[in-house]
């Protein structure tokens, strides 16, 4: 499924990526996997978000400092990745219930790829070591479930 955000979509997901970068600045949070991002990260995470959103009619909180309590578009987890054939990331510590939705591309074009919950992406055939950082759970595009079957 294809989705392209408006330039407020855009504008909107990029505040709310600043705002969630300079609160790690400021708390001194590293990314506890490994990742070496900057602004960019946030504000194409925040836009895959807003993209998940947009293609489910559901509302995005645009929250920030808020990956503990819950999920990114109501109780769904959204992984933005920005290239077209990364798969799914579902790492050891995230939680076992909620879908994890797959979104692909840069902002402001992104493809909603499908979906997994949790426990069902956390198995051993999928688990790789990628980019030198820790293990974690990679799922094929061809195993996700379409996006029509979203509960």
């Amino acid at each position: 499924m294809r989705v392209s955000l408006t330039r407020a979509e855009l504008y909107v997901a990029s505040q709310v990526g600043c705002m969630r970068h300079i609160v790690s600045i400021f708390r001194h949070l590293e990314d506890r996997h490994g990742a070496h991002g900057d602004w960019t990260l946030h504000i194409e995470g925040a836009a895959g978000e807003v993209a998940v959103a947009k293609a489910t009619g559901r509302y995005w909180q645009a929250s920030v400092n808020s990956f503990k309590t819950g999920g990114d578009v109501g109780k769904l987890q959204v992984r933005a990745r920005s290239d077209h054939n990364y798969e799914l990331l579902v790492r050891d510590d995230d939680p076992d219930e909620p879908p994890f939705v797959l979104v692909t591309g840069k902002a402001p074009h992104f493809w909603v790829r499908g979906w997994m919950y949790g426990w069902d992406a956390k198995r051993v055939e999928w688990r790789r070591n990628h980019g030198n950082r820790e293990p974690a759970f990679f799922v094929p595009h061809e195993y996700l479930l379409p996006m029509e079957e979203l509960p």
